[in-house]
């Protein structure tokens, strides 16, 4: 296995920290308080609130034998071959690629895995990648230029699809020409239709984004994986994951590293991620260097429409070559990435909405985000870890670009932070802009969001999933 996708233990990976407790005035001054009780149960086989019922068996699978496939330069099956389909799949197919070679070593496969069209109804349909042996990774070595899984879904409209990606190590090393090492091409989606994709001890790396997912109905959840970096020819707009206006982002026990950063360029995210509800639990983000400088960026490019839950957010920030953009966590607002009426109450600064006196009396009424227990290490004395932006006053016509943000005031802003147990190379937890608080005492009716499921039944339940 290449050292890029030797996985290290995620404490590893950050490091000793030297941290204090983020206490009163956002200083690093230590306390009395003590980090709330957070409740976060381990999930079961899938998210509770990804519907799984209703899918069925793929139509198709197919077994791909490892030493043959590695001497043709392509897969050799066991059984039924794909040459039947005509490079076409109908009903749902499941792929499982051979462990282990003839040596007992994981199996490298010098090409990225075969991706058919998909043809037919889509209801209920599931497509699954996988090794033959849980807990045991496949490993697709190309340098293709092309090299991507790329599952191409268009006009979904109501119907339910599931897309699963298990012990599957993608290194594309020279895959400067997808979207995404992982693309998740789904379009089409409207209400009640639904697009879910599971990615279970991965690792990947190349693509102009390592993951694309453009914006629509889908759920995303990544558990235990290693997202390692891209191939960017665009660096400022390419990221290690790019994620559109989609409905979830669920991060667990994983690492986002590796942005191909540029000199003279401030360069990508490790995670640009838009989604709804954005879930981050013992998550690593770190701008680790991959062939060229650490990206300048904050390391997390987020939104302050929708809601976050963060509990254990490591960031690891080195030095770039350019100057530092301020800030590690952006809650951005210049832009929606969802049409307005994807959220349960207005975008834009308007005369429905001024902010009570006592927010934190109002959690379950605002865009809400939680940060728990989030520590940071930085080759510098970071100015602050959070930026809220302000809410503007328009959306450009025939887009989700919102205008005016500068001409608002602070009272007509309708999106909350919290921030508990900041610690870290760090003299601010939030910048100056918005309602962000550090360590409050949160009244008896707004203990919820220290639930990581009742934070996400809440957020699902304002817009009817």
């Amino acid at each position: 296995m290449s050292e890029r996708f030797r996985f290290k233990p995620l404490l590893a990976l950050a490091g000793a920290f030297v941290l204090g407790s983020a206490g009163p005035g956002q200083s690093t001054a230590a306390q009395d308080t003590h980090p709330p009780e957070v409740v976060a149960p381990a999930e079961g086989p899938y998210p509770f609130y990804m519907p799984m019922q209703g899918l069925r068996p793929p139509a198709i699978r197919l077994f791909i034998k490892c030493d043959a496939s590695r001497a043709a330069g392509r897969e050799v099956y066991a059984g039924r071959d794909a040459a039947s389909l005509y490079g076409r799949v109908e009903g749902g197919y499941e792929f499982v690629y051979e462990a282990l070679d003839s040596a007992g070593k994981p199996c490298v496969y010098p090409f990225a895995p075969w991706m058919p069209q998909i043809v037919g109804p889509l209801q209920g349909t599931q497509y699954i990648l996988r090794s033959s042996m849980p807990g045991q990774p496949v490993i697709f070595r190309t340098a293709d230029e092309w090299a991507s899984v790329d599952l191409r879904l268009f006009d979904i409209g109501r119907q339910r699809i599931h897309f699963e990606m298990q012990d599957v190590h993608l290194d594309f090393s020279g895959a400067k020409q997808p979207k995404g090492a992982l693309h998740l091409e789904v379009f089409g989606g409207e209400r009640p239709g639904l697009f879910t994709a599971v990615v279970r001890r991965a690792s990947i790396f190349g693509g102009k984004n390592a993951i694309f997912v453009p914006g629509g109905q889908t759920m995303l959840y990544v558990e235990d994986s290693d997202i390692a970096g891209n191939i960017s020819s665009s660096p400022d707009q390419e990221h290690t994951t790019y994620i559109n206006g989609t409905l979830v982002t669920h991060l667990r026990n994983s690492i986002w590293r590796g942005q191909r950063g540029w000199s003279n360029v401030a360069s990508g995210h490790q995670l640009k991620d838009k989604a709804y509800l954005r879930i981050y639990e013992n998550v690593t983000v770190a701008n680790t260097p991959n062939g060229a400088p650490p990206s300048a960026m904050p390391l997390i490019d987020a939104s302050i429409y929708g809601f976050t839950w963060s509990n254990n957010l490591r960031i690891l920030r080195q030095e770039p070559a350019q100057a530092v953009r301020d800030g590690l966590v952006d809650l951005r607002s210049e832009n929606t990435y969802a049409p307005p009426q994807s959220y349960p109450w207005n975008v834009l600064a308007n005369p429905g909405w001024n902010m009570p006196a006592e927010p934190l009396s109002v959690l379950d009424k605002v865009y809400l985000s939680v940060f728990l227990n989030t520590s940071v290490q930085s080759f510098r004395t970071e100015p602050h870890v959070f930026a809220i932006r302000p809410q503007g006053t328009r959306i450009v016509p025939g887009t989700t670009l919102v205008e005016g943000n500068d001409t608002t005031t602070r009272n007509q802003q309708r999106a909350v932070s919290l921030a508990f147990n900041t610690t870290g190379d760090i003299s601010r937890v939030y910048s100056k802009e918005g309602w962000g608080f550090v360590d409050p005492q949160v009244p008896a009716q707004g203990q919820w969001i220290f639930d990581r499921d009742a934070f996400i039944r809440h957020a699902l339940d304002l817009i009817g999933r």
